[in-house]
């Protein structure tokens, strides 16, 4: 028998299966592109946020550092107002101690008193024409063996003087022998070094300044390393030491120490009319440059005394005498 009844063709249903998948596929292609858009989306968010971040970041350290200037100096250097280093206390036993006098001549020795407040009124004049603490400023180059010298001898008086308001104490880095120490750059790093303390850690200036010259290198050898120069300056006792390690071995302040150098060279000097750096050490005492020997404190204790004297005596004025009655 015939029937006009055709069966199922196997052929639709695969179209049916085939269909659904296409769908099945087409959705969860369509959810992945969403996904894939909202990831991107979170990603450039990300990326701006990071990026404004960082620029954030950027320009805070630009304002609270500097890069290119060292903090609490002064004309290119650092005023010391906390003296501490460990060999300063058995040193300075073993130098005079000309402080005492250092601002305050006897001006009784040129008073008369007639009777009549004349010797009161001297007394009123010479406290007026006092010139204050003498300046004393030290431009250092830490591979320059006179500055070694020079502090050696004298660092215990010049914490004393500076302890009694006796004198102002500045140190000055320079660097003046960057080719001499075996391409390694010495002098201008320990310089660098030294402006990294003056900024990040200003109490340990001194006591750091200190053990840089105790420790000096000869002349043609390579000196510290950038590492080293970093110990030091921690062991001497910083409040940040961090910080201060990064600032030393990125050598921060090489290019301002360049530039100061490069000043100093130029002149004038701060305090001077017309003196400008011709080699370093170089030690001026109220602006004027002492050129006697730098081991010898009890001589550099007189040049200091005679100039502090010789500006105490220009500074105070004539006592006007008192006119009698005839």
């Amino acid at each position: 028998m015939s029937s006009d009844q055709t069966p199922p063709q196997p052929e639709q249903g695969r179209r049916d299966a085939v269909r659904a998948k296409a769908q099945l596929v087409h959705a969860q292609q369509s959810r992945a592109r969403v996904i894939r858009r909202t990831t991107v989306g979170i990603v450039i968010a990300m990326a701006v946020g990071a990026a404004a971040i960082v620029v954030t970041w950027a320009v805070a350290s630009a304002v609270s550092e500097p890069l290119l200037n060292p903090r609490n100096m002064t004309d290119d250097g650092m005023q010391v107002t906390v003296f501490s280093a460990t060999d300063l206390t058995a040193a300075s036993a073993e130098v005079p101690d000309a402080s005492a006098s250092l601002t305050t001549p006897d001006p009784d020795e040129d008073e008369t008193d007639d009777g009549d407040g004349d010797a009161a009124t001297a007394d009123e004049d010479a406290e007026e024409g006092a010139t204050g603490p003498v300046e004393i400023r030290v431009y250092v180059d830490f591979l320059a063996g006179g500055a070694g010298e020079f502090q050696q001898a004298n660092a215990a008086q010049l914490a004393q003087w500076s302890e009694q308001g006796a004198a102002t104490v500045t140190y000055h880095p320079v660097a003046l022998l960057t080719a001499k120490s075996n391409g390694t750059k010495f002098s201008l790093r320990a310089a660098s070094a030294a402006a990294c303390v003056a900024s990040i850690s200003p109490d340990t200036f001194f006591a750091y300044t200190n053990e840089l010259l105790m420790q000096q290198p000869e002349v043609d050898t390579d000196g510290l390393s950038d590492t080293e120069l970093a110990d030091l300056a921690i062991a001497v006792g910083s409040q940040e030491p961090k910080r201060l390690r990064t600032c030393i071995e990125d050598g921060r302040f090489t290019t301002w120490v360049q530039e100061a150098t490069q000043r100093a060279l130029a002149g004038p000097l701060p305090g001077t009319e017309d003196e400008a750096l011709t080699g370093a050490p170089l030690v001026l005492v109220n602006g004027t440059p002492y050129v006697g020997a730098l081991d010898d404190p009890a001589e550099f204790a007189q040049y200091v005394l005679t100039l502090s004297s010789d500006a105490y005596y220009q500074a105070t004025p004539t006592p006007t005498p008192t006119p009698t009655d005839e």
